[in-house]
């Protein structure tokens, strides 16, 4: 009872934060406004199917239309409360309504290229991704990974350089998780088998790849860049038909190999996660360690196998930095999307569906400000980006709904134990 409680109350609290919301965009985006410039949301990127090509509407009178699309989710919402259900639907159609109502009216009188923003902002959450599917193995163990930083940053290194020695950027993706097995190993091996703090050695991996990449890139990378720094990156490879769908094609179907690569690892895990006998035990030791002890299972064994697993997917991630992006490693060039990726897992609340959103949420933001900042919002784009980090942290402090990490999760197990 008081679970439910505690549960109605946070969506009442939901449903206030809503209204409130609706109130203050009405008078900024509506009532305080007076532009009546044209906005032009285009929704053709290349040669897909034209459905419709783009929808041209006044600032004002599309801020009011989509206003009214975000009180639609607010009584959706309301409906969802009475139901006892969760907002999940009114939620989502009140974020796109408000959302668009913004852009009706941040972006007067300029093109708004809807499904190139999605496009991009799906890009930029690869690593991310990757990043946190590799958090949510280690942390479903009881491992707490704080190291994804060092994880993505030595693999795009490795990934660089394999690449411009051999010339081929498919061995620099192939090398690219071997580097982030090799990261694991040092958390594995010393968190687990010397018993050292998580994320103490999470941390001091982050420094030591931080000074490594950034050692060898001034004496190698940079005096010797044609041979050391200059391997290429994929291509984007459109799937046939697929890539052709309006809207959903270009941003889903359109895209490198390692994006197509990320849909695969994110079937797998959700899949072997919660259906099969491995993602059992793999929950149970990251749970209760002591009762799967007692049934057999070898919980630092399999602690040990996931988080070397963890740095493989990880590596993945740190390769879209170089082979799948740009192509030449840059000093300290993941700017902190390891932790950005951890904020993910927690955002999503340890869950491979919601940290998916959240790193897609974070990708598309981060894509966001960069289009506002380029046609010249008055709205600093430092505030845009703070944005991400403030939904995390109201997600942390429980104002969105209840998350609990794993309950071993950082706590060293040894046979015996009580």
């Amino acid at each position: 009872m008081k679970k439910l409680t505690s549960s109605l109350r946070r969506q009442q609290n939901g449903i206030v934060f809503m209204s409130i919301s609706i109130l203050v965009f009405s008078y900024l985006f509506y009532f305080n406004s007076d532009r009546k410039e044209v906005v032009t949301f285009g929704f053709i990127v290349g040669d897909e199917w034209n459905l419709f090509t783009e929808w041209n509407i006044a600032s004002r009178s599309g801020a009011l239309i989509f206003l009214f699309v975000a009180f639609i989710g607010l009584m959706l919402s309301i409906s969802q409360v009475r139901r006892r259900k969760k907002l999940t639907l009114g939620a989502f159609v009140f974020g796109v309504g408000s959302f668009l109502a913004f852009l009706s009216w941040a972006a007067a009188g300029q093109l708004v290229p809807i499904t190139g923003l999605l496009q991009g902002g799906v890009m930029l959450s690869v690593p991310l991704i990757f990043g946190s599917m590799s958090g949510l193995l280690c942390e479903k163990s009881g491992v707490i990974n704080i190291a994804i930083e060092g994880h993505l940053l030595f693999s795009a290194f490795v990934a660089a350089v394999v690449a411009s020695l051999f010339q081929n950027t498919f061995f620099g993706l192939i090398s690219a998780p071997l580097a982030g097995v090799l990261v694991s190993f040092i958390l594995a091996y010393f968190s687990i088998h010397f018993k050292v703090d998580q994320v103490i050695i999470g941390f001091v991996i982050n420094i030591l790849v931080l000074g490594v990449t950034t050692f060898f890139y001034s004496t190698l990378l940079i005096p010797y860049e044609e041979k050391w720094n200059m391997g290429g990156s994929f291509p984007v490879f459109p799937l046939p038909i697929l890539s052709k769908i309006p809207i959903i094609g270009p941003i889903l179907f359109n895209q490198t190999i390692i994006v197509y690569l990320m849909y695969i690892f994110i079937v797998i895990i959700q899949i072997v996660l919660f259906k099969s006998r491995w993602g059992l035990r793999t929950r149970a030791v990251g749970e209760l360690p002591i009762a799967a002890d007692s049934v057999g299972i070898n919980v630092n064994r399999l602690r040990f196998k996931n988080v070397l697993i963890s740095g493989f997917i990880a590596g993945i991630g740190g390769a879209f930095f170089t082979v799948g992006a740009v192509g030449p490693f840059s000093q300290s060039m993941t700017a902190g999307a390891g932790f950005i990726a951890l904020a993910c897992l927690i955002f999503g609340k340890w869950t491979p569906r919601g940290a998916i959103a959240a790193a897609l949420f974070f990708g598309f933001a981060n894509n966001l400000q960069g289009y506002l900042s380029i046609i010249g919002v008055s709205i600093p784009s430092e505030f845009l980006l703070m944005i991400p980090y403030l939904a995390t942290i109201l997600a942390v402090s429980g104002l969105v709904g209840r998350v609990r990490a794993p309950a071993a999760g950082g706590i060293p197990y040894s046979r015996g134990d009580k």
